[in-house]
This record gives structure tokens, sequence and C-alpha cells, in this order.
């Protein structure tokens, strides 16, 4: 069976990531937050047995923490993020995978059997959702062909967004399993005690 995890990143530069953060921490705790969710999602990843692909934001760096011979890298296109996940979705069908997941880089509760169960869930049903407690989701998996649905008429970022797609699920017929909830770290009151306290000691010294 032919499958892969996407990886939907932001290239780590202060002021573009973690802009809800941002408002109420500054732009540089920001960034130091969203350092250690790349380097967690990096780190629960690179030993999964998939192809794994990494879609940058902006540009592909080929000197990160995302080893060159372990992660594929592409870019990621389209208008918002609907078009972009669909996009990569749909190049990946092409490419001929049968089971594919996504996740973004918010998620520190996210663990690698969690992603290796999504994989499993897949061969009973037609798509997982990884809720978020923020009204979103941290995974979505999928096997061909690409419902294109799932990525339109969204409310993206907001918490209306896991809703929406269950109904769309609903409304068509469409196996679906649900996951455990997890938190996203979008701001600061998601942020853990222990990693607020980390992120003032580095940013003092």
């Amino acid at each position: 069976m032919k499958k892969a995890l996407i990886i939907f990143i932001r290239n780590p530069i202060a002021g573009e990531v973690k802009t809800r953060l941002a408002n109420t921490m500054g732009p540089e705790k920001a960034l130091l937050i969203y350092k250690i969710l790349l380097q967690h999602t990096c780190e629960i990843t690179e030993q999964l047995d998939c192809d794994k692909f990494v879609y940058y934001a902006d540009f592909i760096n080929e000197n990160d923490s995302w080893q060159n011979d372990n992660f594929h890298k592409r870019l990621q296109h389209g208008a918002d993020l609907g078009e972009r996940m669909s996009n990569a979705f749909n190049q990946l069908f092409n490419e001929g995978y049968e089971r594919l997941l996504i996740i973004g880089s918010d998620c520190l509760e996210l663990e690698s059997k969690l992603i290796s169960h999504a994989f499993d869930v897949l061969d009973e049903t037609d798509i997982v959702v990884g809720p978020s407690a923020d009204g979103g989701y941290y995974l979505l998996g999928m096997k061909p062909p690409l419902l294109s649905f799932l990525f339109e008429n969204k409310s993206w970022s907001t918490g209306s967004v896991l809703t929406e797609t269950i109904k769309d699920l609903t409304t068509s017929g469409i196996r679906f399993e649900l996951l455990v909830t997890l938190n996203d770290i979008d701001e600061e009151k998601d942020v853990p005690q222990y990693l607020l306290e980390q992120i003032n000691l580095d940013a003092e010294s």
C-alpha cells in the first residue's frame, strides 16, 4: 500500500508565523514557539513508515532540520489554505499514493503513534479527521478519489472548519472516523506553562 504524509509548514520568519501569538507575546517569542512546534513535528514524523512530504508556504529550504534524504520538499500552491491542501492531495494521488494524511505544525500533543493509527483507520473507512479543540482539525486523511469539496467553502482558520467538514461528509454519505481531540497552539492561552517559561528564558538569554 503506497502511503504518504503531507506536512504543511510555514517558513520560520518573525512576524510571519503565529500572528495571533505575536499579537500578545511579540513576533520574536512567537517565532521561538513556532520553531519548537516545527522541531516537535519533525521528530514525531521522521521515523514513520511512509513517504513524507514537507510543503513549505513561501520557499523551499534545503538546509533546515527536515533532512533531504528523509523528507521530500515541495512548495504549497493555491489562493487559500483549502486550495493549497487540495492541490497537495491531488498531486500525490496522481503520483499513485493510495493513502494520504495531512498535518500542520501547530500541535504539540500530536504523537507518532496517533499518525500511524490514522493510516490504519483508512483501511476501514474513507476519511479520517483529527479534531482540534479550537474547532478546526490537526489531521485529515483520505484515500482516492480526491474529495475536493472538503477544501471548498470553508472559513479557514476559524472555529467552524470542523463543523463544516463533518456536515459535508455526513450530507455526502461519506464514511469517516474522528480521532481524539487535541489542542493546537494558536494563542497565548494555548501555550503550556513550561513552554512559556522556557521561551521567556530563551528570550532573555
